[in-house]
């Protein structure tokens, strides 16, 4: 997956609590089972007034002119909850999102995010509203920045938060390893512990 180190972005304000991944991308709108081809059915019961034709709804905020390249978004609490479909996770990173700011996520869809590389960050509700308050005035020129390597987030105004992740969490994200290739990291360690049972224990090994 892709590292994620440093990276400014748009940052658009969804400030909905409890918006589950039926909501993200509903259950009709996943055609595929690789990661690809998802991003059209991002939001869809929102995004488009006729969702039939993808006549886009202008009311809905990414399709604001203003919200272009949006890469950020920040939302409300319990954002991902629902069903434990990765399709989320992979629609919004097709889409461009990078990261989501939000009071509290879905707990399966909080470690899907880390393993597709989004950054999840939990903020108190105040603070998200701050911050889009901070960036809804004119979100091309006010850009959120997170710096994972620092351990910061920092907007307009001179705002500036803690990025607070678990420490397998936060190297996870830098290295863009996740659990399947970060063991394979450790494939040599393995195969020599598997000679070494398979000498010590030759009797569990019958061909």
């Amino acid at each position: 997956m892709k590292p994620f180190t440093v990276h400014t972005g748009v940052a658009a304000a969804l400030l909905r609590d409890n918006i589950d991944t039926d909501a993200i991308i509903p259950s009709r709108e996943m055609k595929t089972v690789g990661k690809t081809g998802l991003a059209e059915g991002l939001f869809a019961n929102w995004r488009y007034a006729d969702v039939q034709t993808r006549r886009p709804d202008p009311e809905f905020v990414l399709n604001r002119p203003e919200q272009a390249g949006t890469s950020v978004l920040l939302a409300g609490r319990n954002f991902g909850c629902g069903s434990s479909r990765e399709h989320a996770v992979w629609a919004l990173a097709e889409w461009g999102i990078r990261a989501i700011v939000a009071p509290s996520f879905g707990a399966i869809f909080f470690d899907n995010c880390l393993r597709n590389g989004l950054l999840p960050l939990v903020l108190p509700e105040t603070e998200v509203r701050e911050l889009a308050e901070a960036v809804q005035v004119d979100p091309q020129a006010r850009p959120l920045t997170l710096d994972l390597s620092a351990g910061r987030l920092l907007g307009p105004w001179g705002l500036s938060r803690a990025i607070e992740l678990a420490a397998e969490d936060r190297e996870m994200l830098l290295t863009g390893l996740d659990p399947i290739e970060r063991t394979r990291q450790l494939l040599s360690q393995i195969e020599a512990f598997e000679a070494a049972d398979r000498r010590r224990f030759a009797w569990l090994y019958l061909s």
